[in-house]
Parts: C-alpha cells; structure tokens; sequence
C-alpha cells in the first residue's frame, strides 16, 4: 500500500478522478483540491486505439482499477458487474429512486464524514430499508428467499 500523496502520514485508499494523486481521507482530498495542484493526467494515442492516462510507463503502471478504490475488507463484498446491471434495470428500484426524500437520504449518508453512523439513522427511515431490502433481492436473491421459508 502506499502513503497518502497529501499528509504522507496514513496509507492512501482514494486515487483522484483529475490527477490520480493518492489520499487517504475527505480532508485530504479537501486539502489537495484548494491548493490548485490538481491537473488532469495527460493521455497519449497507442497504437491499439486505447487511452491510458500519463504520458510515461509510470503513469500507465498508475491505471484506475477497482481495487484502488477498496481497502481490504471491502474487495470481499464487492458486487458483480452482471448484478450491478441487474439493480440498474429494476424496475421497483427505479420507482424508488424517483422518491426526493429517498434520494435526499442517500445524498447524506454519501456526503457524511460518519458513513457508519449515518446509515444506521437511515436504516431507521422505512423507505431507506425497503431500498436496501430490494437490492438485497437482487445481490442476494437465494439468501434473501431463505429467510423468508
């Protein structure tokens, strides 16, 4: 793992989308975003028609991957990309989406500093959990479908 490019004291988890610089945390992020160090990575034509950001073997080397943006525990409960799809083309998460109240919801406990502490208040809003409850259905349909017996 290595240090976050901005405190260099934790070890980052975050890369950023602009300039693919390692941070560990919002505030770095933050803190990174103010100081106008933040420019876009270059890109070069291959010869295979494909972009890779940065213009040396370095930066080709730094590609975006999913894992640069999970810890540990976390690649453990990743969700495949054939579910993902499935959760898109919902139709009952799609009527749920529709709701402001639910998105509003979403919206702060994907701003909040406390992810944990924010999505146990929202798990206590009934329309929050019926939202997880449907995608659990489809992440987890045999497992879900168990409970029920």
């Amino acid at each position: 793992m290595q240090l976050c490019g901005v405190c260099c004291e934790h070890t980052s988890k975050y890369k950023c989308p602009v300039c693919r610089i390692r941070y560990c945390s919002l505030g770095c992020f933050k803190k990174h975003k103010s100081d106008d160090s933040c420019q876009p990575v270059q890109t070069t034509e291959l010869p295979t028609d494909k972009q890779i950001p940065g213009s040396s073997q370095r930066a080709a080397e730094e590609t975006w991957a999913v894992d640069d943006l999970l810890d540990e525990d976390s690649r453990s409960d990743r969700v495949s990309l054939d579910k993902l799809q499935q959760l898109g083309e919902s139709e009952a998460l799609i009527s749920l989406l529709r709701n402001p109240h639910l998105r509003n919801l979403m919206m702060t406990v994907d701003s909040a500093e406390d992810k944990a502490g924010a999505m146990k208040k929202a798990m206590q809003e009934p329309l929050f959990v019926e939202l997880a409850n449907q995608c659990l259905q489809i992440i987890e349909p045999s497992e879900r479908n168990d409970d029920d017996e």
